[in-house]
C-alpha cells in the first residue's frame, strides 16, 4: 500500500503539471490567434479555474469507482486536448461565414479551455479519496527528513498560528494540495524555459496529451485487477471495457509517433493556419503561399515563405511572380522586392543629416536581421546594436536568405552588439547618440506595449545628442487611426514635439512607376536639420521626393490618452 501511495502522488504531480501547461498553451495559441497577451492569458486562467470549480463540484456525483474514473478522466484528457488546440487553428484556418456572430466564434474558441479545466477539476477530489482510502500515513512514509521539514514548518507557523503535531498522519487533502500546487509551478517554468521555445506549441499539446495517457496506462497497470497487473489493492477498480485500454494505447502510439516528427507536424499544422491567413491579404486566388522554414524562439515564431502571384493579368505587388518573405508571427517583417528599399528609408535618409565618420554614434535597437547595420557601415559610423533575440540573431547570421543583404555586417569594426532588451539597455547606460533607430516589431501585442510607452521614449530622448533626433518606421494614420492618435499623443509627452515624415520609395514591381514603400519619421525635441538630398546615394535618386519635406509640430489629438507602461492605451495595438 505505501508503494501505491507513491504512485498516486507521483501520478498528482503529472496531471497537474500537464493540467496547468495546457492552459499556457492555449493562452499562447489565442494570443496569436486573436492578439491581446494580458486579455487571452487573463479570460484563459479565468474560464480555466471556473471549470476547475465546477468539475470539482460535480466530482461528488461520480460513482464509487474512483480508480476507473480517474482513469477514464486521464483517456478524455490526451484525447480533448490536443483535438481543442486543432478546433482553434482550425476556426482560424477556414472562412467563417459572414453570418456566423462573432461571438459565437469567441465562445466556440474557448471550450477547450472549460472542458480541459472541467476534466482536471475531476482530477483532485478523485487523487484525495484514493489517498486517504489507502490508509497510509502520510507523514511517515517519506522519513526522517519530512519529520524535521514538518517541525521547522510548525515553529514558523506557530509565529502566527495555533499549531499542534500531527501524529504520524496528514490529511490526503493536504498532500494532494500540496503535490498538485508544486507539479503547477514546474508545469509554468518547463512549459516556458524549456517547452515552449524548443518544441513549439504544437508539440507541446501532443507531449502533454501523451504524458496524459502514459499516466493513465501506469495507473491502470498499478491498480487493476482485471489486466492482472494490480494485485490485491484496497482500491476498486471495476472491470473497465477492453475498448477504452485499446483507446489508451491508440493514443499513446499515436501521441508517441506524432512527436518523433515533430517537425513536420509543427509545419503542417502551422502551415494551414499561416497559409489561410497569408492569402487573406489578397484576392481570392490571387496569391499562392508555400511555407519554406519555420523557426521558434524563446521570443517569437520565425516563419519564412514563398508568396506567387496566380491572379490575372500583370503583378502589382513585385517583379515577376515569386518572392520570399519573412514575418515574425503574423506580422510581415522582410520581402525580397522591398528589403533595400526599407532600410534605405530608415538608414540613408536619416544619414543625409550627419557626417559620415566614426564621430557619429549610432544606437540601433532591434535590426536582429544585420541590415541596418550593414547600411551602416557603409558610412563608417560607430554603432551600438541592440536586440532582445538573440537565437534569431545567430539564425539571420547563418542564413543565406539574410546573408545577402546583411554581408556578414556582424564582423564590423565598430559596432558593439548587446543581446537585452531594449528598455533595459537605455535604463543601465549613460551613453548619449547623435542619431537613435529603431528596427522594431509593430505594435501588434501587449509584449511590445513598454516599446510604445512614453517612458521609452523619455529614454529615447534623455539619450540624444544636443542634435540628436530618433529615426523609425510607422503605421499608416489613415489605415491606422486610432494607433496612430495614440501613438502621437504618446510621443509628444515624451518630450518628442516636432517632428519630418518621410517615406521610402521604389519601383517594386517594374512598371516604371515608383511606389510608396514603408513611412517613417525623424523625432526630435525640437526642429534640426532638413534632409540634405545631396549627402546620400539614395536621398540624390529621389531627391524629388525629399526636397519639400520639412520639420513641424507634432500633433495633440484631444481626448485620446497617451500609452504608459502603468496606464496602457491599448488602442495602440494593432490587430493584425
Amino acid at each position: 500500500m505505501r508503494s501505491r501511495l507513491i504512485v498516486l502522488l507521483s501520478v498528482t504531480f503529472v496531471v497537474s503539471f500537464c493540467s496547468f501547461a495546457y492552459e499556457f498553451v492555449y493562452s499562447e495559441l489565442l494570443t496569436v490567434m486573436y492578439g491581446g497577451t494580458v486579455t487571452q492569458y487573463v479570460i484563459t486562467v479565468g474560464l480555466y479555474f471556473f471549470s476547475l470549480g465546477v468539475g470539482a463540484g460535480l466530482s461528488d456525483d461520480l460513482g464509487a469507482d474512483r480508480s476507473a474514473n480517474f482513469f477514464r478522466t486521464e483517456v478524455y484528457l490526451a484525447a480533448v486536448a490536443p483535438a481543442g488546440f486543432l478546433l482553434i487553428v482550425g476556426l482560424n484556418s477556414v472562412t467563417i461565414p459572414s453570418w456566423v456572430p462573432a461571438a459565437a466564434v469567441w465562445v466556440l474558441a474557448r471550450l477547450p479551455v472549460v472542458a480541459v479545466g472541467w476534466l482536471s477539476g475531476f482530477e483532485l477530489p478523485l487523487l484525495t479519496r484514493m489517498v486517504q482510502q489507502t490508509g497510509v500515513e502520510t507523514a511517515s512514509w517519506t522519513g526522517r527528513w519530512s519529520e524535521r521539514v514538518s517541525a521547522l514548518s510548525r515553529r514558523g507557523l506557530g509565529l502566527f498560528w495555533h499549531t499542534h503535531t500531527p501524529e504520524g498522519r496528514r490529511s490526503g487533502l493536504s498532500v494532494v494540495l500540496a503535490l498538485d500546487y508544486i507539479g503547477g509551478l514546474v508545469g509554468a517554468v518547463v512549459y516556458a524555459r524549456i517547452l515552449y521555445p524548443r518544441l513549439g506549441l504544437v508539440s507541446t499539446i501532443v507531449l502533454l496529451a501523451l504524458i496524459n495517457a502514459v499516466g493513465a496506462l501506469v495507473f491502470l497497470a498499478r491498480f487493476s485487477d482485471r489486466w492482472g497487473f494490480g494485485g490485491a489493492t484496497s482500491l476498486s477498480f471495476t472491470n473497465e471495457p477492453g475498448v477504452l485500454l485499446v483507446v489508451c494505447v491508440l493514443l499513446t502510439a499515436g501521441h508517441a509517433g506524432a512527436l518523433t516528427h515533430h517537425e513536420q507536424l509543427d509545419e503542417q499544422v502551422s502551415g494551414l493556419y499561416l497559409e489561410h491567413k497569408m492569402e487573406s491579404e489578397y484576392p481570392p486566388g490571387a496569391m499562392e503561399i508555400d511555407i519554406v522554414e519555420q523557426q521558434t524562439t524563446k521570443y517569437q515564431h520565425i516563419v519564412r515563405y514563398r508568396r506567387t502571384w496566380t491572379g490575372p493579368g500583370q503583378n502589382p505587388h513585385f517583379t515577376g511572380t515569386t518572392e520570399e518573405c519573412l514575418r515574425l508571427g503574423m506580422d510581415v517583417q522582410l520581402c525580397e522586392s522591398w528589403a533595400d528599399s526599407y532600410h534605405d528609408g530608415l538608414v540613408d535618409v536619416p544619414m543625409s543629416m550627419y557626417e559620415h565618420s566614426p564621430d557619429t554614434e549610432v544606437l540601433v535597437i532591434g535590426g536582429g536581421d544585420w541590415i541596418a547595420i550593414d547600411q551602416l557601415r557603409a558610412y563608417n559610423v560607430s554603432v551600438d546594436h541592440v536586440d532582445l533575440d538573440s537565437q534569431f540573431m545567430e539564425y539571420a547570421k547563418r542564413t543565406q536568405f539574410f546573408r545577402r543583404w546583411h554581408n556578414d555586417s556582424e564582423t564590423y569594426a565598430r559596432l558593439n552588439t548587446t543581446a537585452e532588451d531594449g528598455y533595459a539597455y537605455l535604463q543601465g547606460t549613460d551613453r548619449r547618440y547623435d542619431l537613435i533607430l529603431l528596427d522594431l516589431p509593430g505594435a501588434s501585442d501587449n509584449d511590445l506595449l513598454k516599446l510604445y510607452s512614453t517612458e521609452f521614449y523619455q529614454l529615447l530622448r534623455s539619450h540624444l545628442e544636443d542634435d540628436g533626433v530618433v529615426g523609425t518606421w510607422a503605421y499608416s494614420p489613415n489605415a491606422h487611426p486610432q494607433h496612430h492618435k495614440a501613438y502621437v499623443n504618446t510621443v509628444r509627452a515624451a518630450g518628442f514635439t516636432h517632428q519630418l515624415p518621410y517615406s521610402a520609395w521604389e519601383d517594386t514591381d517594374s512598371d516604371g512607376r515608383t511606389e510608396r514603400v514603408e513611412r517613417f519619421y525623424l523625432l526630435a525635441p525640437e526642429p534640426r536639420a532638413p534632409i540634405d538630398t545631396d549627402r546620400t546615394a539614395y536621398t540624390r535618386q529621389y531627391a524629388n521626393r525629399y526636397e519639400a519635406t520639412q520639420w513641424e509640430p507634432v500633433p495633440r489629438y484631444a481626448g485620446v490618452r497617451l500609452n504608459s507602461i502603468f496606464h496602457p492605451n491599448y488602442d495602440i495595438i494593432i490587430d493584425t
